[in-house]
């Protein structure tokens, strides 16, 4: 069966599409991947080739030896997934040891996955371990209004998740953990990788300053609604500080409390603070 023929593949470039059409994608920014499973690795053995050289990963992900990925390639455009899979998405197979990947399909023209490939993968590793293997998705997208709250909020998850979590009573549900911030990095290393993945296990979120958002999640709907979810709260908020920078009222920590059991969600307390 051709990959984009595919359930997995179907929704992967759909997620592609719907991010790119939210404008979260200028150019080639941003990037995606998907551990695929291995039921849907027998719907397509036909179409991999296992004769592509092994490349170094830059880091190691052990916990991940033998898995295979749908990603994104650097350099590609979100916007041109649905035209041309294969020659802006790749399957890679990661070896034995968990230090090298090889290309079995895609990036037909040439090519590599995304730069970002150090982080997603140890990112992976860490919540498959986290989640008993149920999260498959991570994704990273430039969104305006998280990336512009980077330059007036201070970057600490307290305050970002507390103000986000204000601006619509859903989002303490969708986002019970709260968010991550890491500062300004260089990204594509290794670096923001091990960073990254030191957040990544108590946290579905993290946003990187002056950067985007990076997510994980169970499967394509999932991650998607999360991101948009976070970005729609970034919005809210940021119309209101256009307007005013003192809110004449919003949800009161015990309001959260209440709604924590309502909902049956643990909310830390370290997000409850009293303001």
């Amino acid at each position: 069966m051709q990959i984009a023929e595919t359930e997995f593949g179907k929704g992967f470039i759909k997620m592609c599409m719907d991010g790119h059409r939210m404008g979260w994608h200028e150019r080639n920014g941003g990037n995606f991947s998907y551990r695929i499973r291995p039921e849907e690795i027998e719907q397509i053995r036909e179409n991999l080739n296992d004769t592509d050289m092994w490349r170094e990963i830059g880091t190691e992900v052990p916990d991940l030896a033998g898995e295979y990925f749908l990603v994104t390639g650097s350099g590609k455009f979100f916007g041109n997934t649905e035209a041309d899979p294969e020659g802006n998405l790749a399957v890679i197979e990661i070896d034995e040891q968990g230090r090298r990947y090889r290309i079995c399909w895609g990036l037909r023209d040439g090519g590599v996955p995304t730069s970002e490939l150090p982080s997603h993968l140890m990112n992976h590793e860490v919540k498959k371990k986290r989640t008993n293997g149920k999260h498959r998705v991570i994704y990273h997208c430039h969104p305006a209004n998280i990336i512009a709250l980077t330059f007036v909020l201070p970057l600490k998850e307290e305050v970002f998740t507390r103000e986000l979590w204000e601006m619509m009573t859903e989002c303490p549900v969708i986002f019970p953990d709260g968010i991550a911030v890491i500062p300004w990095m260089v990204p594509g290393g290794k670096e923001i990788a091990v960073e990254s993945s030191r957040y990544i296990k108590d946290h579905d979120v993290i946003i990187w300053a002056h950067h985007g958002m990076f997510c994980s999640g169970e499967d394509f709907d999932q991650t998607f609604g999360l991101a948009h979810t976070v970005e729609k709260a970034a919005e809210i908020l940021c119309k209101v500080l256009a307007v005013t920078p003192v809110k004449r009222q919003t949800i009161p920590a015990e309001g959260f409390r209440k709604l924590g059991e309502a909902f049956q969600v643990s909310l830390p307390e370290k997000f409850l603070y009293e303001k």
